[in-house]
């Protein structure tokens, strides 16, 4: 199972320690999940800087979450910040915008995700699948860290997984040793983890336990 730790911060300072926590347990090269909440499409706004990314010059691969409204006008500026990949959400896209973006990212060889909130609909969603080789699925609201797992959206990674066999399919949200193995069966292959890492007393060891799934 791949792991991506979440970075969803109020500000840079806390984004910058949580950044430089993770150089104690993964390898360079290895994923980070940005989350990126504009407090539009989101209830809250966390720290969405592209500038003060780049400035950082992380060694990490950096998957940014798009939690935005328009993420058209957006992904300019997080590919220059050095995004590896990106996702948008299917409630802020239409047939034009996720044929430019995806169109975009291609030319610059940037993988995207197309995400989908947990009560957003697998038909709702299917207008937007054939633009898109790689899902996410929210398992929580979007928005703040440290909520529960919606059991839900079991039900969309296996339409997913049985839409799409050798798709990347990422689940987003609390996510544990326990929700970890159901997702798995489901058929994800790449979890990310905020609470579970960074609340726990030995994120190294934590970080290792969602790895062996």
């Amino acid at each position: 199972m791949t792991v991506l730790p979440v970075i969803n911060c109020l500000d840079f300072r806390s984004a910058k320690e949580r950044l430089m926590l993770a150089e104690k347990f993964i390898k360079k090269d290895d994923w980070i999940h940005l989350d990126v909440a504009d407090g539009a499409f989101t209830h809250h706004k966390s720290w969405r800087s592209p500038t003060e990314l780049a400035n950082l010059r992380v060694p990490y691969k950096v998957e940014v979450h798009l939690m935005v409204e328009h993420p058209e006008r957006q992904i300019d500026a997080w590919i220059a910040a050095g995004a590896d990949r990106l996702i948008v959400h299917a409630e802020t896209l239409t047939q034009e915008t996720a044929r430019a973006i995806t169109a975009k990212a291609r030319r610059r060889n940037i993988p995207v995700m197309l995400s989908s909130s947990p009560l957003t609909s697998t038909a709702e969603l299917w207008p937007l699948l054939k633009h898109f080789s790689h899902f996410q699925v929210l398992a929580v609201d979007p928005g703040p860290a440290n909520q529960k797992f919606i059991p839900i959206v079991l039900k969309k990674i296996k339409f997913l997984r049985n839409f799409s066999p050798s798709a990347m399919i990422e689940v987003d949200g609390g996510v544990n040793v326990e929700v970890a193995r159901t997702v798995k069966k489901a058929g994800a292959n790449l979890i990310t983890s905020s609470g579970f890492i960074w609340h726990s007393k030995n994120p190294k060891k934590a970080y290792r336990q969602l790895q062996k799934i």
